[in-house]
C-alpha cells in the first residue's frame, strides 16, 4: 500500500472528497499529504470555500423598478 501521494493525486482526491466520492483510505492518505504540503492545503481550502459558496449562494437581486430606474439614469447620462 502506497501512503505517500504526489500533489496531482492529492488534488484529485480532494476533488472527489468535495463531491463525497472519496473513500476512507483516500481521505486518510490526503490527510497525511496535507500535513506536509502547503500548496495542497491551499488548494483544499480554496476547494472548500468554492463548495460552500456554491451550496449557500447569498445573491441579492434588484427589483424590476430599480432596474428600470438604473436604465433610465444610464440613458440620460449617456445622452448628454
Amino acid at each position: 500500500m502506497k501512503v505517500k501521494l504526489e500533489c496531482h493525486e492529492a488534488n484529485h482526491i480532494c476533488d472527489k472528497n468535495q463531491y463525497k466520492e472519496a473513500g476512507f483510505l483516500e481521505k486518510v492518505k490526503l490527510t497525511f499529504h496535507l500535513l506536509y504540503c502547503r500548496a495542497c492545503r491551499t488548494y483544499t481550502a480554496n476547494n472548500t470555500k468554492l463548495t460552500k459558496a456554491m451550496n449557500n449562494p447569498k445573491v441579492e437581486t434588484v427589483s424590476q423598478d430599480e432596474k428600470n430606474a438604473l436604465k433610465e439614469r444610464l440613458a440620460r447620462e449617456l445622452g448628454q
